[in-house]
């Protein structure tokens, strides 16, 4: 005998949204909820923390140099609206979005920032699943995203991703850029670990 399974509709940014907050750790994946049973939203730790913080500052020191209007700075898995129909919604520990995708997004009330950042900041943490993490690297640049930094505070690494382009790893001798998407950026990596 054979059984039959009705097609599962695809589910919207919205009605993801409107999911129990239950603490299980879940993404909207074109559509798709996907759930990791066990595991719990991400816990940060000391490490994790500092580096996101290090990097909000230092690209809000970069930001206000730059004309108006500017764009922002968002950090603590800021929601974003990657690709609608399917719906696609990351959380981003720290993200660049231009002032055009912040004025489409400018209702306060909306809890996700919809359209592609110029910058999106993955920072690692020991529960990281390198599969996950270059499924998120695959969907920023497919989406819009002009720059993907990959930061390890472990080995104290930073790996920048642009589509179509092969990755290129930073350490804390080195001094990367943010040219031409963010204009004038520089810093040492060692900053972003101090």
């Amino acid at each position: 005998m054979m059984t039959t399974t009705a097609a599962t509709s695809l589910m919207s940014a919205e009605e993801f949204l409107a999911l129990p907050d239950d603490g299980v750790q879940r993404d909207l994946i074109y559509g798709v909820v996907r759930e990791y049973p066990g595991k719990t939203v991400t816990r940060r730790n000391r490490r994790h923390s500092r580096v996101e913080a290090r990097l909000a500052y230092l690209l809000n020191s970069w930001l206000l140099l730059q004309p108006v209007p500017r764009g922002e700075i968002h950090s603590g898995e800021v929601g974003c609206i990657l690709k609608r129909d399917p719906d696609l919604t990351v959380g981003i520990d720290v993200a660049y979005f231009s002032s055009e995708v912040i004025a489409r997004s400018s209702d306060l009330a909306t809890t996700m920032i919809e359209g592609a950042p110029v910058l999106a900041v993955e920072i690692l943490s020991p529960s990281d699943v390198q599969e996950d993490i270059d499924e998120k690297i695959d969907s920023y640049l497919a989406n819009g995203t002009a720059l993907v930094w990959i930061v390890d505070p472990h080995f104290q690494t930073v790996r920048v991703h642009r589509p179509g382009e092969q990755p290129i790893l930073f350490n804390v001798q080195q001094e990367m850029a943010g040219d031409p998407h963010l204009p004038g950026f520089r810093t040492s990596v060692a900053a972003v670990f101090e």
